[in-house]
């Protein structure tokens, strides 16, 4: 079916005449305009100023929705780089961060390699240095394995300590590895003495990673927080003045101690031979007779 005609419709002449008489009617104004703007110059300009007037209010107020528009569209913009940055950075401080923390390790291991080694050099019968590489930190036996064995000439009964004090004594060993039984093993006891004064005590490890130090006479307690006790050299398995733990908590009649070398904190481990031959071979039967 054919559209209809504008003929046909009243709504439609009245648009086209409309139109017609609004574009002789621009037509009109821009010659009456043309004629003033030649014959009178200065009334001219003042009809131009008062028709800038009029129409400045709209002008401004099409600026502003304008600027506005544009200053919507470029904070979005703006927010949105800036979140887009932001993310960026906070991954790059997060690099940074573990770079640092890996950095700082690095630092440590190289500071107690260095230290052990240091150790190893002024230790006229140093047997071995080798890695901590495990420790038996939650079980209530208390041991560490150090990379070095029998084929580097490691025995059993054999000090193992570190620059810190002393880390126990090896109650196994195979040809590449062997096992550290822990100062704060509850099986091992170490006659030792207190730095300050010089009187013997016996410490002997709680399984729970800390010390028992207690003081061979009994009467008022000697110790004080912070005390430090050393090896006596005792008994002849380990060498005197060897640092084992330092005092953290009073009891009654003793004190509870923390070992100085901690094998959580420990990389490198030197292994020494016994201060007394016979001593070693003793303390190889008890590892041999323990089940």
């Amino acid at each position: 079916m054919a559209p209809p005609r504008p003929g046909w419709s009243r709504r439609a002449q009245y648009g086209l005449f409309f139109s017609f008489v609004a574009v002789i009617a621009g037509l009109i104004v821009g010659i009456f305009f043309l004629i003033l703007s030649l014959v009178a110059p200065k009334t001219f300009q003042t009809v131009r100023g008062a028709a800038l007037d009029v129409t400045a209010p709209v002008t401004g107020a099409l600026y502003e929705v304008n600027a506005t528009a544009k200053g919507l569209v470029s904070g979005a913009g703006d927010y949105w780089d800036a979140a887009h940055q932001n993310s960026k950075l906070k991954h790059e401080r997060k690099a940074m961060l573990r770079r640092m923390i890996e950095a700082k390790a690095i630092l440590q291991e190289n500071r107690q390699l260095k230290a052990a080694l240091q150790l190893r050099e002024h230790s006229r019968d140093a047997v071995a240095a080798g890695r901590i590489v495990g420790s038996s930190l939650n079980s209530p036996r208390r041991y560490a394995v150090l990379s070095v064995g029998t084929g580097d000439g490691v025995r059993i009964g054999m000090p193992v300590r570190s620059p810190e004090g002393l880390i126990g004594r090896i109650v196994d060993a195979g040809a590449m590895a062997s096992r550290v039984l822990l100062v704060s093993d509850r099986s091992n006891i170490v006659p030792s003495r207190l730095l300050r004064s010089g009187m013997p005590v016996i410490a002997q490890g709680r399984g729970d990673g800390t010390i028992d130090v207690r003081p061979l006479e009994v009467g008022r307690n000697p110790f004080r927080r912070g005390d430090i006790i050393v090896t006596s050299g005792t008994g002849g398995l380990y060498p005197p003045l060897v640092p084992v733990a330092r005092v953290v908590r009073l009891d009654d009649d003793g004190a509870i101690a923390l070992p100085l070398a901690d094998p959580a904190d420990t990389s490198f481990a030197v292994v020494e031979p016994p201060y007394e031959p016979e001593a070693g071979e003793a303390a190889a039967r008890e590892a041999a007779e323990a089940p």
